[in-house]
């Protein structure tokens, strides 16, 4: 029977809401409005490319599926937390997200800014709980890794990278170098994530390190592809706002067509990067394609 990514992307997407609803539980003291606001920012929407990444990766090495939920959960609190804060009035000032209105306002301000704090950190004391795995040394590494991959060197950077270049024009190597900390940080620990929980070879890390580097890429450029081409509806979110800014992206460098054939050349080089696992990386592949080919 051929590989359904969509159901399997809809299951796994509900295993994860589950966890995160578990972990995200409601507060019912005077402070419940950040949790309020976490909540609604982390549940109930978005496609959830980066827990599925970290769930499909842990199972080529038959990683128990709980503590999979747990890193897939905790990468998507970063992944949420950095939503809510690039939309603030001080970064990118949207007021949509994942088709309803932004945290900051159905909320303020400055809960958005302490539910966006507070699900970063919550992704940590995740990563770090017996739960998630019982090999410390594994926990440990789970925490390193997503550190780096969400700090300066690597989300926030690629952010910071991004402020910059709404005021200089940047060449391709630099807007490649934005979008892989930006984007394609998180998204290679995801792959990493997995990896780490099943303890894999330095080999199996470095080839889905590879995979995740060009999806990362072709990800980035499909968005921007999205923000040209896409139904504001359909996307969930403001489009046109690259061109409206002003800013550099892949495809105002290359070109609509040219940035749409670098996207499937990245695809289908990131599926070869996967060779070595055969079948069972099947739903990466599937994810490789469906990246370039989205809608949303």
């Amino acid at each position: 029977m051929a590989f359904d990514l969509k159901q399997a992307m809809a299951d796994n997407a509900d295993a994860v809401e589950a966890v995160l609803d578990e972990l995200l539980a409601p507060g019912n003291g005077p402070e419940h409005r950040v949790m309020d606001a976490m909540r609604y920012s982390a549940l109930g929407g978005g496609k959830r490319i980066r827990p599925f990444l970290v769930t499909a990766c842990a199972s080529l090495f038959s990683v128990d599926r709980r503590s999979a939920l747990r890193a897939a959960a905790a990468v998507e609190m970063v992944h949420c937390y950095s939503l809510v804060h690039d939309d603030l009035p001080a970064m990118d000032d949207d007021d949509l997200r994942r088709g309803r209105p932004t945290c900051h306002i159905e909320y303020d301000e400055a809960t958005a800014i302490l539910a966006g704090d507070a699900l970063l950190t919550k992704a940590f004391e995740v990563l770090a709980e017996p739960e998630t795995h019982q090999d410390a040394r594994v926990r440990s590494d789970l925490v390193l890794a997503l550190a780096k991959a969400s700090g300066h060197a690597g989300m926030v950077g690629g952010q910071m990278l991004d402020l910059v270049a709404e005021d200089h024009d940047l060449d391709m190597p630099e807007i490649t170098r934005l979008q892989r900390m930006k984007t394609g940080e998180l998204i290679a620990v995801s792959c990493d994530a997995g990896a780490i929980l099943g303890k894999a070879s330095e080999h199996a890390r470095i080839q889905l390190h590879a995979y995740a580097h060009d999806i990362g890429l072709a990800f980035q450029i499909a968005d921007d592809l999205l923000d040209v081409e896409g139904d504001e509806e359909a996307v969930g979110k403001k489009t046109g706002k690259d061109e409206a800014a002003g800013k550099a992206t892949f495809v105002s460098l290359l070109g609509v067509e040219r940035a749409r054939e670098q996207a499937k050349m990245l695809s289908a080089q990131a599926q070869e990067h996967l060779e070595s696992f055969g079948e069972a990386a099947e739903p990466l592949r599937h994810l490789a394609h469906f990246i370039v080919n989205r809608s949303s």
